[in-house]
C-alpha cells in the first residue's frame, strides 16, 4: 500500500488501451504503485511549472544560455579583481621587500698578524 493513503477509496479513470499499458509499464519502472507514480508525474509538473504539451527542448536552451551568462558575469568579476586588485598589491609587495633588502655589510674578519719567521734550526 502507498504510504498516507491507506485509508483513501479508489476511483477509476477511463484510458485507451495502449496508454493504460505504457502507464503501467512505466510504474514498474518507477517501482512504485499506478498511483503513486501519477501522483508524482503531477507533482513533478506542478513544482517544475512545466506543462507537458510544452517541449522541453527551448527551456533548456534557455537555462543553458541563463547559465553561461552568470559564468561570464563571474570570470569578468575575477578578471576585474587581479586588474584592479591583485596586481597592484603584489607591485607593491615587491617594491617594498626590494626596497627593504639589507645592505650587504662586509664581514669583519681576525685581522692577521705579521709574523715574523724565527728559523727553528740555527745554521752554524
Amino acid at each position: 500500500m502507498d504510504k498516507g493513503y491507506e485509508k483513501e477509496q479508489f476511483t477509476t479513470i477511463s484510458f485507451k488501451c495502449s496508454t493504460a499499458k505504457k502507464f503501467r509499464a512505466f510504474s514498474k519502472k518507477m517501482g512504485a504503485s499506478n498511483s503513486m507514480t501519477l501522483l508524482h508525474m503531477l507533482e513533478f509538473f506542478e513544482h517544475n511549472g512545466i506543462s507537458p504539451k510544452e517541449s522541453i527542448g527551448p527551456q533548456m536552451q534557455t537555462l543553458e544560455s541563463l547559465i553561461k551568462k552568470r559564468i561570464n558575469g563571474v570570470v569578468a568579476i575575477m578578471k576585474d579583481i587581479e586588474k584592479n586588485q591583485t596586481k597592484p598589491t603584489v607591485a607593491m609587495m615587491q617594491s617594498l621587500f626590494q626596497g627593504a633588502e639589507p645592505k650587504k655589510k662586509t664581514l669583519l674578519l681576525e685581522k692577521e698578524q705579521k709574523r715574523t719567521k724565527i728559523p727553528r734550526y740555527k745554521e752554524k
